[in-house]
C-alpha cells in the first residue's frame, strides 16, 4: 500500500510497538520500506543536563541505535524491508521531522488507552502527531 511507512516505538515500552507493528508491516507495499524511529528524550532543563557525563547524548543515542537494530532483527519479520533510525529531544517534533526528512507516506503510532485528565494535563504524542502531520497518520490502539 505505501512505500514508505514511519513507525516511532519506545523499545523499552512494548506498548508502542505490539499492536502498531504488524500494521506497519501489513501497510508496507511490496517493496517498500518500514522506517523504525526511536527517540532519546530531551532531558528539558539544562540544570538538569549540566550534571550529566558530557558524552550523554552520543552514548545515549548509539545505546538506542543498537537497541533498534536488535529490534528490527528480533522483531520484523523476514522478507520486510526495515531501517532504523534515532534522534535526540522532543518526541512528537522529531516524529514529524524525520517524517519529512524520509518523505513518508505513511506514520503508524500506537496511542495509550483515553484517559481526560491525562490528556487535559499534559495531551499525547499521538495527537500532537496527527494534529501537525502533513501526511496520512495510522493511529493503532
Amino acid at each position: 500500500m505505501f512505500d514508505k511507512v514511519l513507525l516511532p516505538i519506545d523499545v523499552t515500552h512494548p506498548e508502542s510497538w505490539e499492536k502498531a507493528l504488524p500494521m506497519a508491516v501489513d501497510m508496507c507495499r511490496e517493496g517498500g520500506t518500514l522506517h523504525i524511529l526511536g527517540i532519546v528524550h530531551d532531558i528539558g532543563a539544562a540544570i538538569v543536563s549540566s550534571y550529566l557525563p558530557d558524552d550523554f547524548e552520543e552514548k545515549s543515542l548509539i545505546k538506542m541505535k543498537e537497541e533498534l537494530d536488535a529490534f528490527v532483527a528480533e522483531k520484523v519479520p523476514s522478507g520486510t524491508s526495515a531501517e532504523a533510525h534515532v534522534a535526540h529531544g522532543h518526541v512528537p517534533e522529531h516524529i514529524l521531522s524525520e517524517a519529512d526528512r524520509l518523505d513518508a507516506d505513511l506514520i503508524v503510532i500506537a496511542s495509550h488507552p483515553p484517559n481526560d485528565l491525562r490528556s487535559f494535563l499534559i495531551g499525547s504524542n499521538a495527537d500532537r502527531i496527527v494534529r501537525h502531520a502533513t501526511r496520512p497518520v495510522l493511529v493503532v490502539r
